[in-house]
């Protein structure tokens, strides 16, 4: 399965840890475009004056870990699409680039159900998403929330638990199947 990844899931650090952790097992293929990247690193200035070149260290690092995550599209592909956020169009041309399944995102009201089907696609939240592996493969994405989990107590200085850790990230239901 091939899932483009929005800036809104990969951005937040736990979510993101997560999400490619899930795909370094080989659950399935993250894609992006070097605009969804670029956003990310934009959005990281909101973390002050080095959240940026933060930012752009780790892009490099997830470019490298998953060297054919990247999509490129002729600019002709934008202009047959359409979405209620104009400013979106560019992941939906990423997803149909890619040969996408998927769009994982929380912004559910920019990516209508019935236009993604006519591109033969579909829109998942990261938090269902994510619990659909752990069904599949329960101490696969349990190894991995244990090892996000350990970054976030080293990284952050503070006694982070799974369910809390978790539900701050925005996935309550994977935080309730590991902690379980």
């Amino acid at each position: 399965m091939k899932a483009l990844l929005d800036t809104c899931v990969i951005y937040p650090t736990v979510m993101r840890e997560v999400l490619l952790g899930v795909a370094a097992t080989g659950a399935y293929t993250p894609l992006w475009s070097e605009r969804i990247l670029e956003e990310w690193a934009r959005a990281a200035r909101k973390l002050g004056p080095d959240g940026e070149a933060l930012a752009r260290g780790e892009v490099a690092q997830v470019q490298a870990a998953f060297p054919a995550a990247s999509v490129t599209w002729k600019p002709s592909l934008e202009d047959r699409l359409w979405l209620p956020d104009a400013n979106d169009i560019h992941v939906l041309a990423g997803a149909v680039a890619g040969s996408a399944d998927v769009i994982v995102t929380v912004n559910a009201k920019d990516f209508p159900r019935q236009v993604l089907a006519e591109e033969g696609l579909s829109r998942v939240d990261p938090d269902a998403f994510l619990l659909g592996f752990w069904q599949a493969n329960p101490e696969g994405v349990q190894a991995v929330c244990d090892g996000v989990l350990a970054k976030a107590r080293v990284l952050s200085g503070e006694d982070w638990q799974m369910r809390a850790l978790l539900k701050k990230a925005r996935l309550p239901r994977l935080a309730k199947a590991v902690s379980a």
